[in-house]
Protein backbone atom coordinates (compact mmCIF):
# COMPACT_ATOMS: atom_id res chain seq x y z
CA UNK A 1 0.00 0.00 0.00
CA UNK A 2 2.84 2.39 0.72
CA UNK A 3 3.96 1.81 -2.87
CA UNK A 4 1.03 3.72 -4.38
CA UNK A 5 -1.18 0.63 -4.89
CA UNK A 6 -4.54 2.12 -5.96
CA UNK A 7 -6.56 -1.04 -5.26
CA UNK A 8 -5.19 -1.33 -1.75
CA UNK A 9 -5.91 2.35 -1.13
CA UNK A 10 -9.47 1.98 -2.38
CA UNK A 11 -10.01 -1.09 -0.17
CA UNK A 12 -8.59 0.75 2.82
CA UNK A 13 -10.91 3.73 2.28
CA UNK A 14 -13.93 1.42 1.89
CA UNK A 15 -12.98 -0.40 5.10
CA UNK A 16 -12.40 2.75 7.18
CA UNK A 17 -15.15 4.95 5.71
CA UNK A 18 -17.96 3.88 8.13
CA UNK A 19 -15.86 4.69 11.20
CA UNK A 20 -14.62 8.00 9.80
CA UNK A 21 -18.05 9.17 8.65
CA UNK A 22 -19.48 8.33 12.10
CA UNK A 23 -16.86 10.54 13.76
CA UNK A 24 -17.41 13.35 11.25
CA UNK A 25 -21.21 13.28 11.70
CA UNK A 26 -20.84 13.37 15.47
CA UNK A 27 -18.49 16.36 15.36
CA UNK A 28 -19.60 18.20 12.26
CA UNK A 29 -19.11 21.96 12.46
CA UNK A 30 -21.87 24.18 11.09
CA UNK A 31 -21.90 24.61 7.32
CA UNK A 32 -19.29 21.91 6.80
CA UNK A 33 -20.07 19.21 4.28
CA UNK A 34 -19.45 15.83 5.84
CA UNK A 35 -18.09 14.32 2.64
CA UNK A 36 -15.58 17.18 2.29
CA UNK A 37 -14.35 16.66 5.84
CA UNK A 38 -14.21 12.90 5.30
CA UNK A 39 -12.21 13.33 2.12
CA UNK A 40 -9.80 15.70 3.89
CA UNK A 41 -9.32 13.12 6.64
CA UNK A 42 -8.45 10.39 4.14
CA UNK A 43 -6.04 12.71 2.33
CA UNK A 44 -4.36 13.48 5.64
CA UNK A 45 -4.27 9.76 6.48
CA UNK A 46 -2.52 8.90 3.21
CA UNK A 47 -0.07 11.79 3.64
CA UNK A 48 0.88 10.51 7.09
CA UNK A 49 0.72 6.80 6.34
CA UNK A 50 4.49 6.47 6.56
CA UNK A 51 4.22 7.64 10.21
CA UNK A 52 1.96 4.71 11.14
CA UNK A 53 4.09 2.31 13.19
CA UNK A 54 1.50 -0.36 13.95
CA UNK A 55 1.66 0.09 17.74
CA UNK A 56 -2.12 0.65 17.80
CA UNK A 57 -4.78 -0.72 15.45
CA UNK A 58 -5.08 1.22 12.19
CA UNK A 59 -8.72 2.08 13.00
CA UNK A 60 -7.64 3.86 16.21
CA UNK A 61 -4.88 5.74 14.43
CA UNK A 62 -7.29 6.93 11.72
CA UNK A 63 -9.93 7.75 14.35
CA UNK A 64 -7.44 10.01 16.11
CA UNK A 65 -6.72 11.79 12.81
CA UNK A 66 -10.48 12.20 12.23
CA UNK A 67 -11.16 13.54 15.72
CA UNK A 68 -8.28 16.01 15.52
CA UNK A 69 -9.35 17.16 12.06
CA UNK A 70 -12.93 17.76 13.27
CA UNK A 71 -11.64 19.63 16.34
CA UNK A 72 -9.52 21.84 14.10
CA UNK A 73 -12.52 22.53 11.86
CA UNK A 74 -14.64 23.47 14.88
CA UNK A 75 -11.88 25.74 16.19
CA UNK A 76 -11.51 27.44 12.81
CA UNK A 77 -15.24 28.03 12.70
CA UNK A 78 -15.25 29.39 16.25
CA UNK A 79 -12.58 31.96 15.34
CA UNK A 80 -14.92 33.47 12.73
CA UNK A 81 -18.44 32.59 13.79
CA UNK A 82 -20.96 33.46 11.15
CA UNK A 83 -24.58 32.49 10.75
CA UNK A 84 -26.32 32.55 7.41
CA UNK A 85 -30.03 32.38 6.87
CA UNK A 86 -29.46 29.06 5.09
CA UNK A 87 -27.96 27.67 8.32
CA UNK A 88 -31.21 28.23 10.19
CA UNK A 89 -34.16 25.88 10.25
CA UNK A 90 -37.45 27.20 8.90
CA UNK A 91 -38.74 27.82 12.44
CA UNK A 92 -35.53 29.63 13.43
CA UNK A 93 -35.68 31.79 10.29
CA UNK A 94 -39.31 32.68 11.06
CA UNK A 95 -38.37 33.59 14.64
CA UNK A 96 -35.48 35.76 13.45
CA UNK A 97 -37.72 37.46 10.92
CA UNK A 98 -40.31 38.12 13.63
CA UNK A 99 -37.67 39.61 15.91
CA UNK A 100 -36.14 41.84 13.23
CA UNK A 101 -39.55 43.16 12.19
CA UNK A 102 -40.49 43.81 15.82
CA UNK A 103 -43.38 41.33 15.83
CA UNK A 104 -41.88 39.34 18.73
CA UNK A 105 -39.81 40.62 21.64
CA UNK A 106 -38.43 37.25 22.78
CA UNK A 107 -35.62 36.20 20.39
CA UNK A 108 -36.21 32.51 20.97
CA UNK A 109 -39.88 31.71 21.61
CA UNK A 110 -40.06 28.39 23.43
CA UNK A 111 -42.52 26.90 20.94
CA UNK A 112 -39.96 27.38 18.14
CA UNK A 113 -37.06 25.62 19.83
CA UNK A 114 -36.90 21.93 19.09
CA UNK A 115 -34.98 19.44 21.19
CA UNK A 116 -32.11 19.26 18.72
CA UNK A 117 -31.78 23.04 18.57
CA UNK A 118 -31.80 23.16 22.37
CA UNK A 119 -29.02 20.58 22.60
CA UNK A 120 -26.97 22.42 19.99
CA UNK A 121 -27.50 25.72 21.81
CA UNK A 122 -26.31 24.15 25.05
CA UNK A 123 -23.32 22.44 23.42
CA UNK A 124 -22.17 25.69 21.81
CA UNK A 125 -21.41 26.98 25.29
CA UNK A 126 -18.69 24.33 25.56
CA UNK A 127 -15.18 24.34 24.15
CA UNK A 128 -14.62 22.12 21.08
CA UNK A 129 -12.85 19.48 23.20
CA UNK A 130 -15.65 19.41 25.76
CA UNK A 131 -18.28 19.26 23.01
CA UNK A 132 -16.48 16.33 21.39
CA UNK A 133 -16.16 14.55 24.71
CA UNK A 134 -19.83 14.95 25.64
CA UNK A 135 -20.94 13.77 22.20
CA UNK A 136 -18.71 10.72 22.37
CA UNK A 137 -19.74 9.76 25.90
CA UNK A 138 -23.41 10.73 25.87
CA UNK A 139 -24.57 10.62 22.24
CA UNK A 140 -22.46 7.76 20.93
CA UNK A 141 -22.39 5.92 24.25
CA UNK A 142 -18.67 5.25 24.15
CA UNK A 143 -16.92 4.17 27.34
CA UNK A 144 -14.10 6.19 28.87
CA UNK A 145 -11.64 3.59 27.60
CA UNK A 146 -13.00 3.80 24.05
CA UNK A 147 -12.75 7.60 24.16
CA UNK A 148 -9.19 7.25 25.45
CA UNK A 149 -8.29 5.01 22.52
CA UNK A 150 -9.79 7.41 19.97
CA UNK A 151 -8.46 10.66 21.43
CA UNK A 152 -5.27 9.54 23.13
CA UNK A 153 -6.26 11.46 26.29
CA UNK A 154 -5.67 9.85 29.70
CA UNK A 155 -8.75 8.28 31.32
CA UNK A 156 -8.54 10.53 34.38
CA UNK A 157 -8.44 13.62 32.13
CA UNK A 158 -11.53 12.36 30.27
CA UNK A 159 -13.51 11.76 33.48
CA UNK A 160 -12.61 15.14 35.00
CA UNK A 161 -13.22 17.04 31.76
CA UNK A 162 -16.57 15.29 31.23
CA UNK A 163 -17.62 16.11 34.81
CA UNK A 164 -16.78 19.78 34.31
CA UNK A 165 -18.47 19.88 30.90
CA UNK A 166 -21.66 18.42 32.35
CA UNK A 167 -21.61 21.07 35.09
CA UNK A 168 -21.25 23.78 32.43
CA UNK A 169 -24.20 22.33 30.51
CA UNK A 170 -26.35 22.27 33.66
CA UNK A 171 -25.39 25.85 34.46
CA UNK A 172 -26.18 27.00 30.90
CA UNK A 173 -29.50 25.15 30.99
CA UNK A 174 -30.38 26.84 34.29
CA UNK A 175 -29.49 30.24 32.86
CA UNK A 176 -31.67 29.72 29.78
CA UNK A 177 -34.53 28.52 31.94
CA UNK A 178 -34.19 31.50 34.30
CA UNK A 179 -34.21 33.86 31.31
CA UNK A 180 -37.46 32.25 30.18
CA UNK A 181 -35.98 31.03 26.89
CA UNK A 182 -37.08 27.44 27.54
Amino acid sequence: MRKQDQDAARSLVEYLHPAVIRIVRANLPRRAAEEDLTQDIFVKMFEKLDQFQGEVPLEHWVSRIAVNHCLNAIRAQKVRPEWRMADLSEDQAMALDAVTTGAVHDPLPSHLIGARELVEMLLEALSPKDRLLIRMLETEGLSVDEVRQVTGWPARYIRVRAFRARRKLNKRFGTLRKEGRL
